[in-house]
C-alpha cells in the first residue's frame, strides 16, 4: 500500500477514546493526509464537518454509548464521505439508510483502515 494514499486530505476523527483516536490520527498521517483533527463528540466537530472543512470523516458508531447514524446521514446528505469504526460485529441493523457503508471493527488493522478511508475517497 503506497504510504501517500491519504495525501493532503483533510481528516476529521471522531472518537471518544483517546488512544484510539491517537491511532487513527497517526495512521491518516503516517499515510499522507494534510490536516488530522480529533474531537469527541458530534456537538464539538458538526459545524466544521458540516460546512465542509474536511474531505472525510472517520467516526466511532458509538459515542459515548449514543449513535452517531443521525449525523453520518447529515454528512451522507451534504456529499461529505466518511468511515465508521466500531467495536460492535452485527452494526447492520444500526445502520439504517446507510447500510452498505464503510465500517471497520475495532481492534483495526492499520491496512482495513486506509483501504476504507481511500475507498470512501474516492467515491466521492
Amino acid at each position: 500500500m503506497h504510504r501517500a494514499i491519504l495525501r493532503g486530505a483533510r481528516v476529521l476523527v471522531l472518537e471518544d477514546e483517546s488512544l484510539i483516536a491517537l491511532d487513527i490520527e497517526q495512521v491518516c498521517r503516517d499515510f499522507g493526509a494534510g490536516d488530522v483533527v480529533v474531537a469527541r463528540t458530534v456537538d464539538g466537530a458538526e459545524g466544521e464537518a458540516l460546512a465542509g472543512a474536511f474531505d472525510i470523516v472517520v467516526l466511532d458508531l458509538m459515542l459515548a454509548g449514543h449513535s452517531t447514524v443521525g449525523f453520518a446521514s447529515r454528512l451522507s446528505a451534504r456529499g461529505i464521505p466518511f468511515v465508521f469504526t466500531t467495536g460492535y460485529s452485527d452494526v447492520e441493523p444500526m445502520l439504517g439508510d446507510l447500510a452498505g457503508a464503510q465500517v471497520v471493527e475495532k481492534p483495526f488493522l492499520t491496512e482495513a483502515l486506509v483501504t476504507a478511508i481511500a475507498a470512501a475517497l474516492e467515491r466521492r
